[in-house]
């Protein structure tokens, strides 16, 4: 493949998710996969009047409320609980892996949290269940040396974030969504969640989570999406 063709892909997936968002803007519906996904006008001026506790607007500029959870897509990884693993490693005094009945032992928590999702649309008060990304952080001993952390997932995929967002409460790995366990086309068995950045950096497929000292841009950051993903701030693009 030449590097022309890869620049040509880059620009036509660019143009592609702005045209999603324009499309969106005008509409109320959008169809994916075959099913269809309602905007919520109501819900929209809703959202857009609340204001979260740090100040914020609940709902980021250029968002509007999706009535369910949309699929991404990326390519799947293996839905099976019973081959599931989950590394913890990098800069950790006490490495280890988990399988899923381990990760069902640790603390659980059920949170309702909003995801915003670059392309424009933002799911408000979902109801997700699983473990804080700050305590398997505590069981491996996190080392001071930790600046960054990487969501890693299969085939490769990672999301890199910072270390003070990834230990805020509401950062997690996660099993469950509105009370069912993990749709396939919605990372199961299991997957990040980061409500507070656009919705790339909650990886699907979730196989390890690495803290590093060093920034390592992840899948998307490294094809002209924004490194850090503020959705209040619209970092969409690099």
């Amino acid at each position: 493949m030449t590097e022309d063709t890869d620049i040509d892909r880059l620009l036509a997936r660019r143009m592609a998710r702005r045209k999603f968002v324009t499309q969106a803007a005008a509409g109320s519906t959008i169809a994916v996969l075959g099913g269809l996904y309602y905007f919520s006008d109501s819900l929209t001026r809703e959202a857009r009047a609340q204001t979260r506790s740090d100040g914020r607007p609940r709902l980021p500029p250029g968002q509007r409320v999706l009535s369910a959870l949309r699929p991404m897509g990326g390519r799947p990884g293996n839905p099976k609980t019973s081959e599931f693993r989950l590394e913890v490693h990098g800069e950790v005094e006490k490495p280890f892996v988990l399988d899923f009945a381990q990760l069902l032992k640790l603390p659980q928590v059920t949170a309702h949290v909003d995801v915003h999702c670059v392309t424009g649309w933002s799911l408000i008060g979902a109801q997700w269940k699983g473990v804080r990304v700050s305590e398997l952080a505590r069981m491996a001993g996190l080392k001071k040396s930790a600046r960054h952390v990487i969501f890693e997932a299969a085939h490769g995929y990672t999301a890199n974030i910072r270390r003070r967002e990834a230990l805020k409460d509401n950062v997690m790995v996660v099993y469950e969504h509105e009370g069912k366990r993990l749709g396939a086309a919605h990372g199961a068995p299991v997957r990040s969640l980061v409500p507070d950045l656009y919705f790339w950096k909650s990886a699907k497929w979730l196989t390890g989570i690495r803290f590093v000292e060093h920034d390592e841009p992840g899948y998307w950051e490294t094809r002209g999406y924004h490194n850090h993903a503020d959705p209040w701030k619209e970092e969409r693009y690099s």
